[in-house]
């Protein structure tokens, strides 16, 4: 694993009910008892920002890659794409884990694009915990005149999430293009604040 992240970690900053995780039944046997299936079932990602896929109702599987893009649109997508599984939902992209190397890759139907997003699942689980964390607990001073001060802070918060993530594991913000780097600009614009969190009732009252 690249980053040490516990189920203990998740539970004390989100609590349990603001965890998701997959059970091991809705793995293809291939990935099953890789590490990152593991920790999906285990540790989980706090709700909100990245959206775990729901395994289907009738036999309890996940799909697999195959089953929601047509991988030969995908003009760089690796040989056995088809046959990971999709774990979740960032933006506009399915995102998928592959079974052997254990990175995680986003598929872009619009663009007809794939990416390696994270080197493995504890890179995607970190930058999900640090992202959510940083919209439920900011806070906007709520005085027009430190507006600018606000907003200067909060992207600097997004940028010491990247830089740090990026010290790390260089894929999540590889470039500007990347659906983890659009999301920080979201964060960074006053965007994806729920309701009832400090920076929600700051920005909206």
């Amino acid at each position: 694993m690249l980053f040490d992240v516990t189920r203990s970690e998740l539970v004390e900053i989100f609590g349990e009910d603001r965890l998701a995780t997959l059970p091991a039944t809705a793995f293809p046997s291939s990935a099953a008892d890789t590490e990152g299936a593991r920790l999906l079932q285990t540790v989980g990602v706090p709700t909100g920002t990245f959206l775990l896929r729901e395994p289907d109702e009738d036999d309890g599987l996940l799909p697999l890659v195959q089953d929601v893009v047509d991988t030969d649109d995908f003009e760089d997508a690796p040989e056995d794409a088809g046959e990971w599984p999709v774990i979740g939902w960032l933006l506009n992209a399915h995102v998928a884990l592959d079974s052997v190397s254990g990175k995680v890759h986003a598929f872009d139907p619009d663009e007809e694009t794939v990416v390696e997003l994270h080197t493995d699942a504890s890179s995607l689980i970190q930058v999900t915990l640090r992202f959510q964390r940083l919209l439920d607990e900011f806070t906007f001073s709520g005085d027009e005149d430190e507006e600018e001060a606000d907003f200067e802070r909060l992207a600097s918060e997004v940028e010491r999430i990247q830089q740090e993530t990026s010290s790390i594991d260089s894929l999540p913000f590889q470039d500007d293009e990347t659906v983890w780097s659009v999301v920080g600009e979201e964060i960074a614009a006053g965007q994806r604040f729920k309701a009832g969190s400090p920076g929600a009732r700051s920005l909206y009252g």
